[in-house]
């Protein structure tokens, strides 16, 4: 850790969270619960977005495909919004870009629901649904990293674990929303209906969601690392993301490799099983999706456990416990719900709560660079990342999945080894922010 950063732990006092911090965390987690239902409500509705946007006479693995890839595309771009937020949040502070993103979201979110399909205007579907993707992708790579640095920049360096494992705990329970909308949809309307134009609705609700997380954030203040800074007049003195370039790039490796892991165990687990379910297994929408919420409830709560373990046993032991309980867990799930489909709610609750482990990945990214850079740093290697790994993991396993049904699972125990490999480099540090 740079010595700044040191210099800057060791000057604050120990202290316990108080009122305030705990409102800061309450308002923090339910914004970008909101936020995150915004971008990820689309993998929800694949299936019939498939069927709407593309021609009919596509064979039906391609269509999924496609999809998929319109959702990838989301993650591709992610890397642009997130290094222009992130220069500004380290130079201008962190709460306009926190505030910001959420409008960056909730615009394209709400014309997503007001897209004419491919019988109305061929082509130009799928290509208006995938610019409004690419918005989405944009913001959202500025809300997730700068959502962690906000919450840990609020917190005593003692409790950073807790503070980042409840933001993911949060914006994981904007995936649950998702699942709970979604279910709610195919509960209430039959297949037809949802083609028909019951689809939409999630999609409009998420443009009020935006809404309301922008008024929330109306409350939240500066953080105190960066005040200090701005009077100190501590900020960095070139472009944050060249500093990060040349000073950190050890850090920008792990950071790089654990984010493979997250976004492999989110986006296969939890985004893309429910439909997997119905294509593979023969479940059909309503049971799988309300599976899937269970499974999303019980990631939540993994991903508060795995702060917590983080700041009492360290980083480095939550993760390389974590990723193996997710290696294993993930393949007792796969490998036997075909077999034993009355298994399906216990088996997904465990592997749900087993990909919580990603509640630990921020607390070391955060504490990876100093503060001066800290936002770019992340950012840059949290939102890259992802748009290598966690853009083509769903094109990845679906092209898998043509040989081999288990594609799912020998992709995320792959990638858990990944993690446990890299915990091994991870210094836990008592001193940060």
């Amino acid at each position: 850790m740079a010595p700044n950063a040191r210099k800057e732990a060791h000057a604050a006092p120990a202290r316990a969270l108080t009122r305030q911090d705990y409102k800061t965390l309450s308002l923090s987690a339910l914004g970008g619960a909101l936020e995150f239902y915004d971008f990820v409500i689309f993998v929800f509705f694949t299936a019939v977005l498939g069927k709407l946007f593309f021609p009919p006479s596509m064979p039906d693995w391609l269509r999924v495909l496609q999809t998929f890839g319109i959702f990838a595309a989301g993650y591709v771009v992610r890397p642009l919004g997130g290094i222009v937020m992130a220069h500004f949040g380290d130079l201008l502070g962190r709460k306009k870009m926190f505030t910001m993103s959420i409008l960056l979201m909730a615009v394209p979110t709400l014309l997503m629901g007001m897209l004419p399909t491919y019988a109305s205007i061929g082509l130009a579907a799928p290509v208006l649904l995938l610019l409004l993707r690419v918005m989405q992708g944009a913001a959202v790579g500025g809300e997730v990293p700068g959502a962690w640095v906000f919450v840990s920049e609020h917190v005593p360096a003692r409790h950073i674990g807790y503070a980042c494992g409840t933001l993911t705990a949060g914006l994981t329970a904007g995936i649950l929303l998702g699942s709970v909308v979604a279910t709610g949809i195919n509960t209430a309307f039959t297949p037809d209906q949802v083609a028909d134009g019951a689809w939409r609705l999630p999609f409009l609700l998420g443009g009020i969601f935006g809404l309301g997380a922008m008024y929330l954030r109306r409350w939240l203040h500066e953080t105190p690392v960066f005040a200090e800074l701005q009077q100190r007049k501590a900020l960095a003195a070139e472009m944050p993301l060249k500093a990060v370039l040349r000073n950190h790039r050890g850090p920008v490796v792990i950071s790089m490799l654990l984010t493979w892991m997250l976004s492999a165990a989110i986006v296969v687990v939890i985004l893309m099983t429910p439909t997997l379910l119905q294509k593979i297994y023969g479940f059909d929408p309503h049971t799988s999706l309300v599976a899937n919420t269970v499974a999303t409830l019980c990631l939540s709560i993994g991903c508060l456990v795995a702060g917590v373990l983080a700041d009492r046993i360290g980083a480095r032991s939550t993760l390389f416990g974590g990723a193996l309980l997710l290696a294993v867990c993930t393949y007792i799930f796969y490998t036997t719900i075909k077999v034993r489909p009355d298994l399906l709610l216990p088996l997904y609750a465990l592997v749900g709560f087993s990909v919580g482990v990603v509640g630990a990945v921020p607390c070391v990214l955060v504490k990876a660079f100093p503060a001066q850079v800290r936002f770019s740093g992340l950012s840059f290697s949290y939102n890259l990342s992802y748009a290598i790994f966690g853009g083509l993991t769903p094109v990845v396993v679906a092209l898998m999945l043509k040989n081999n049904p288990l594609a799912p699972a020998y992709y995320v125990i792959a990638i858990s080894v990944v993690g446990m490999i890299t915990a091994l480099f991870v210094k836990d540090q008592t001193d940060t922010v």
